[in-house]
């Protein structure tokens, strides 16, 4: 299983790439399903105030 994990003593460099590949993944997730947030309730502020217009 260690040499599995080791990969030919590259395991260090490989294991941190994923690592840090997960990390950039997760934060571009997080960022988008805020961004989504931030643009719905500004469409959802300016239909009220398109409402209250009229």
């Amino acid at each position: 299983m260690m040499e599995a994990l080791a990969m030919g003593g590259y395991g260090g460099y490989v294991w941190s790439s994923f690592g840090l590949t997960l990390i950039v993944v997760i934060i571009c997730v997080v960022q988008v399903k805020r961004r989504h947030q931030q643009v719905f309730s500004d469409i959802k502020t300016r239909l009220r105030a398109m409402e209250t217009d009229q």
